[in-house]
């Protein structure tokens, strides 16, 4: 209690930010105990590069969430909407010029071996400005048309950018998109409509892939291997899918209560432990009950997301917390998914767990948008009993 005391004042809902330091604290023993064969590989055994950097990025991040919170939320309307003209080029940027990883351009190189992936500011960018249309043009939204271009049009832009690199990142921002039009009071038959006419266009850009050149298709076939190996499951050799193997070895091993913090064994054979599949690491470490233990921080996330909703005195905030929590947690059960075998291997982090530069602070970014509106409302409550 003493640090809700001190000079420092922290503002907003007071479950979220403990969610917060819990999931910052997970994280830090987490990366710690996953990087020990990167830093071998890298470092010649020097665990403490990585702890020390993974630590600096987390305490940045919650530097930056403090920040966003003590400004007043609607003031992110206006930043955002010219942060989404700087998105699109940046992503534009990145698919022409960005870091080849794995056959995919998704990032953008920063100082300190750091990088700097578009999706990120992109998808933030995007829950603002549909958070910001679907309360401004609140009458316009009732015809088709202005849908289309208002709110379709800017999602496919940036879901077709980053789709030729990073699929799974493109249908979460798809998906998250649809939810906040729903939450919009869009007509149901308007969505149903965008969705035809999205698969239709989804289709005609994957027949196009398939015309190009062999050497040109190299995310289609890595999509198409994932969906085949998932597809497969125990029937398919296990060479082909190995990440999810050790995965479930991980799991397996774990038991109710885990080896104990330190004690994986599976991280010298899982490919990207520290982020990919920490959550399969967690779950080793800390048993059954560590990794429900995760999954209820993050559904209290949501549900303290929903509670700022309901009082939240305008519609710009409450889609605006709908659209953050919901995307944040959707990719972290997306993550978890993967790490169990209920999903193909896409490649999400897990939100503020994950070891990650950009990742962490743009999901830091967006917790601390989500309690500048929790704040407010607790602001108006407060002016509304004395009055």
């Amino acid at each position: 209690m003493t640090i809700f005391n001190s000079e420092i004042k922290i503002k907003g809902d007071r479950v979220i930010w403990a969610v917060v330091f819990i999931l910052t604290i997970l994280s830090f023993l987490a990366v710690y105990s996953s990087t020990g064969t990167l830093a071998y590989k890298y470092h010649g055994g020097n665990t403490t590069y990585y702890m020390l950097k993974h630590g600096i990025i987390l305490l940045t991040g919650l530097l930056l969430m403090y920040i966003a919170h003590l400004l007043k939320y609607t003031y992110y309307s206006r930043i955002f909407q010219i942060a989404f003209y700087i998105a699109v080029p940046l992503l534009i940027l990145t698919l022409l010029f960005g870091l080849d990883l794995n056959e995919a351009r998704r990032a953008l190189p920063l100082p300190f071996h750091l990088s700097f992936e578009t999706s990120d500011l992109a998808k933030l960018t995007l829950i603002v400005y549909l958070a910001r249309v679907l309360t401004k043009r609140e009458e316009e939204l009732k015809d088709f048309n202005k849908v289309l271009l208002y709110l379709m049009l800017p999602v496919l832009i940036i879901c077709g950018l980053i789709f030729p690199a990073n699929l799974s990142t493109a249908a979460l921002i798809f998906v998250t998109s649809l939810v906040l039009i729903y939450i919009g009071r869009i007509k149901f038959s308007y969505i149903l409509s965008i969705i035809g006419l999205s698969v239709l266009l989804l289709g005609f850009t994957i027949g196009i892939l398939l015309m190009m050149p062999s050497g040109r298709q190299a995310r289609l076939s890595t999509w198409k291997t994932r969906i085949e190996q998932f597809v497969k499951g125990e029937s398919g050799n296990p060479k082909d899918n190995y990440q999810v193997e050790q995965s479930k070895i991980a799991i397996a091993s774990g038991g109710v209560f885990g080896k104990m913090p330190g004690k994986s064994t599976q991280r010298n054979f899982l490919p990207h432990p520290y982020s990919d599949f920490i959550f399969a690491i967690i779950v080793e470490e800390y048993g059954l009950l560590g990794g429900s233990v995760l999954v209820l921080l993050y559904l209290i996330l949501l549900f303290r997301a929903v509670r700022i909703v309901t009082k939240v005195p305008n519609n710009f905030g409450a889609y605006l917390a709908m659209g953050l929590s919901f995307s944040l947690v959707f990719q972290a059960m997306i993550n978890m998914g993967v790490a169990v075998h209920l999903l193909p291997v896409t490649g999400q982090p897990l939100p503020l767990v994950s070891m990650g530069g950009t990742s962490i602070w743009f999901t830091s970014l967006s917790i601390g948008i989500l309690l500048s509106v929790s704040k407010e409302s607790e602001k108006k409550k407060i002016e509304q009993t004395t009055e």
